[in-house]
């Protein structure tokens, strides 16, 4: 197989939009204006949907048995499996865009959309269908690339995610692990995150650090943390914040804007509104409850 980025060594034409020096994380995006010929592609290591600009080019294509002919044009959109080989012909000039999918890009968002460990995806192949949603993404992608604007990773992501979620619900077959019974955490992964928790207990922990950690999706994390735990990770953290924080409060010597800081609180203020709320005290009663003899 071959990335999408080795595609020009096997077709004839000019590259005119690249998105790949920007780093775009999950999809990449390419246009091509390419003259008649008839190539024979390797398989590609990403899914592939290709959206035409020109009018009234014919296009072939032959992946296992007879060749497949239609009239593309504005709008039209073929949309290609990875890991497939096929013949392509086309009779006219082309000009086209092209939107990459990594398999790892498109089965963590099929992960988030259906909560359950991806086995495998399969994209039904489409020679020319008419798809105003992907025509307009890749027109979306196209004006990102020129423009690199202000936030553009942020709405590329918003992007990849609509174009994702579009091809899983129209184009896609999908096939799941099985699942554990009780489908919590492994007893590694269980004393990793406690650690990891305990050693930044004074830093800022967020949902997609600890997901990182284990190699998951923050949805499927959050439904087996919650499996094991028995809570939501923000839940567990604040409380392992609360419990450190009692412990620095037995020290006189210690300042409460310090113990705020050192377990993770943003402020004095905000350790003192928890405290209210899950214990009912004060930070400052809670200290002299403990420090009485």
């Amino acid at each position: 197989m071959i990335s999408p980025d080795s595609l020009p060594q096997w077709m004839a034409g000019s590259l005119v939009l690249d998105s790949i020096p920007l780093g775009w994380s999950g999809i990449k995006f390419r246009r091509y204006r390419t003259p008649p010929q008839e190539i024979s592609a390797p398989a590609l290591t990403d899914f592939s949907v290709v959206v035409y600009l020109n009018r009234g080019v014919i296009n072939r294509r032959r992946q296992d048995g007879p060749w497949q002919t239609e009239a593309v044009g504005p709008g039209s959109v073929s949309v290609v499996t990875r890991s497939d080989v096929s013949d392509w012909r086309w009779d006219g000039a082309i000009e086209a865009s092209h939107i990459y999918l990594p398999f790892e890009a498109l089965a963590g968002t099929a992960q988030d959309v259906f909560d359950r460990d991806i086995e495998d995806i399969e994209l039904k192949n489409f020679l020319a269908i008419d798809d105003s949603i992907l025509t307009e993404a890749a027109f979306r992608l196209a004006e990102e690339t020129r423009a690199k604007s202000l936030g553009g990773c942020l709405y590329v992501e918003a992007l990849r995610c609509q174009i994702s979620v579009h091809i899983l619900r129209s184009y896609a077959t999908v096939s799941f692990r099985q699942q554990d019974r009780n489908d919590g955490l492994s007893r590694a992964q269980r004393r990793l995150l406690i650690d990891y928790i305990e050693e930044n207990i004074g830093n800022s922990i967020s949902l997609a650090d600890l997901a990182a950690l284990l190699g998951l999706s923050v949805f499927h994390f959050s439904r087996r943390f919650r499996a094991e735990f028995g809570r939501p990770p923000y839940a567990y953290v604040l409380q392992r914040r609360l419990e450190h924080a009692k412990r620095q409060l037995s020290r006189k010597d210690v300042s409460l804007k310090t113990i705020a800081a050192a377990s993770g609180f943003s402020d004095q203020s905000h350790m003192t509104r928890l405290f209210k709320r899950e214990l009912n005290i004060s930070p400052a009663q809670y200290r002299r409850q403990s420090t009485q003899i």
